[in-house]
């Protein structure tokens, strides 16, 4: 009897372990890597070996640990003005996740409001917002964001909004459509004819059933908007000196790829591994979430 309940034990357990999922190794990868610039982006400070602005001429240009000419001190060498480059990066890994994220936040809350309103209201308040979407969606957003960048003169509030509104328009269809649905759904006619306001319709039981696929588009949209900031930084036309981003850096970096390749190399590979893992988690999160991807 003990022989049989050990023999129906082992087999259950065989089979919970085969029907337990386990996740990718790539996504394992990509949950570490991100896990790790979230670490770095918040406790940066507590272990900075120097200020990411102090300049040093004399050891301008000193190559990393790992190359001739290197030294402990400065690990991954030093740039054009004698600033540490392990400083500057870690600053900046903290200032472009920022200011993607404010961005993805701020481009999330928009377009589901809008998307919203277009599937409350109808007629001609869908119309206008359709159109709008249309138009968003026709124009290339680098063409546009170049132009705002380059007529309002620069600033840290307006590159922030304008990494708002990129992909608005991507979550005002998703919520409209998913929210037009859901509108004749029974709880949402059950709750209309209880006396509910559309405000408690919307945001108790609307907005939670839908929020599967929203959260799927943002951790999709995520890593292009780091793309986006990175692009203009690059250009000169985003995150401006003293302050210090990812784009800014190998912006920076791009005179020096014959004498010190370091400079751009090691802030691109950043931008690589980061968008890389944001991409692999999000059509990872994808594939587990939203019901109509295959």
């Amino acid at each position: 009897m003990t022989m049989l309940i050990k023999e129906l034990t082992q087999e259950c357990c065989h089979i919970q372990g085969k029907q337990r999922p386990r996740l990718p190794l790539l996504i394992w990868l990509s949950i570490g890597w991100l896990a790790l610039m979230v670490v770095i982006a918040i406790s940066g400070d507590l272990w900075l070996p120097f200020d990411y602005q102090r300049i040093d001429l004399r050891v301008r240009l000193q190559p990393p640990v790992w190359l001739d000419g290197g030294g402990w001190q400065h690990l991954f060498g030093t740039d054009q003005l004698g600033r540490d480059v392990l400083s500057r990066l870690v600053i900046s890994v903290r200032v472009s996740l920022l200011v993607a994220l404010i961005g993805t936040l701020i481009g999330a809350m928009f377009g589901i409001l809008v998307g919203m309103l277009a599937a409350h209201f109808r007629g001609w308040v869908d119309d206008l917002v359709m159109i709008a979407i249309d138009y968003q969606a026709s124009i290339p957003f680098m063409i546009l964001a170049l132009a705002v960048v380059a007529f309002f003169s620069n600033s840290l509030l307006l590159f922030i909004l304008l990494m708002g509104v990129f992909g608005w328009e991507r979550y005002a269809r998703i919520t409209r459509g998913l929210t037009l649905s859901s509108i004749q759904h029974g709880y949402a006619v059950a709750m209309r004819s209880l006396g509910a306001s559309p405000w408690r319709i919307y945001s108790r039981h609307i907005l939670p059933n839908i929020a599967n696929a929203l959260i799927v588009n943002m951790t999709l949209n995520f890593p292009q908007t780091i793309m986006l900031e990175t692009s203009l930084s690059f250009l000169g036309l985003g995150i401006q000196p003293p302050m210090t981003s990812l784009g800014n850096m190998v912006g920076l970096g791009r005179d020096y790829l014959l004498t010190a390749w370091w400079l751009a190399t090691l802030p691109a590979l950043v931008i690589f591994f980061t968008t890389l893992a944001f991409a692999l988690l999000g059509d990872w999160v994808r594939d587990k979430m939203d019901p109509t991807s295959g």
